[in-house]
């Protein structure tokens, strides 16, 4: 059994996991949707409340049609993980990815999932070309501190030093060490029982349907104004 977004029900045989769901999403991202909601609420409540003629309607129009997308890009990305499945939570879809399905990740310009045949993007993990440089100059950092030579070759290797359990590593990207702890997980469960199946996607209608009904509200209103 699962819920509306694939996640096993607690009493299912696949929600007895070792883990609980590794959680991954981008921080500046949510602070930036809080900002935005936050200013864009502002804005729609004053216009509603002085605004005259058909101004209150066309603000309560213009609400569905800014906060659903603006909750569907910077919010609600998500992706977690577990012993059974890969969920991943995009703007307007939710990938439900068995590892037994997983073909690939890969950090690139974007992250890219790999499942069922078919290729998928991860907007949960943005990936920042400027946090991969930061992380080269930290590994080179670290190889030159281990050898006073290391410096000459560094952009010949690509030293890594193990960071303490439960501690990011400097030297990768945040994005890069998501990827490497999901294809350990994939590799680790391959063969898990509880991890077969097909990958299923679902559409987030609760983000599709409100933003396209203030759309067309919307519109119809300019035009009855003009």
């Amino acid at each position: 059994m699962t819920d509306s977004d694939g996640t096993p029900d607690p009493g299912s045989p696949a929600s007895e996991l070792k883990y609980a769901d590794r959680v991954y999403r981008s921080v500046p991202g949510v602070i930036s949707g809080v900002l935005l909601l936050a200013v864009a609420g502002w804005l729609i409540i004053d216009a509603m409340l002085t605004g005259t003629g058909r101004t209150p309607w066309i603000a309560l129009a213009t609400a569905p049609v800014f906060v659903f997308p603006v909750i569907a890009y910077t919010i609600r990305p998500t992706v977690l993980a577990n012993d059974a499945r890969l969920l991943v939570r995009n703007p307007f879809r939710t990938v439900h990815a068995p590892w037994a399905s997983v073909e690939g990740l890969r950090a690139g310009y974007s992250v890219e999932l790999f499942a069922g045949g078919k290729k998928y993007q991860v907007w949960a993990v943005p990936v920042s070309l400027r946090a991969r440089k930061k992380a080269t100059r930290a590994a080179t950092r670290a190889a030159a501190a281990d050898d006073p030579r290391a410096s000459r070759t560094a952009g010949l290797v690509n030293p890594m030093r193990s960071a303490k359990a439960g501690q990011p590593d400097p030297t990768k990207a945040w994005s890069d060490q998501v990827v490497n702890t999901l294809l350990e997980i994939a590799e680790r469960n391959a063969t898990n029982p509880a991890a077969a199946g097909p990958v299923v996607v679902r559409w987030c209608w609760w983000i599709i349907a409100p933003a396209v009904l203030g759309l067309v509200t919307l519109v119809t209103l300019i035009i009855a104004t003009n």
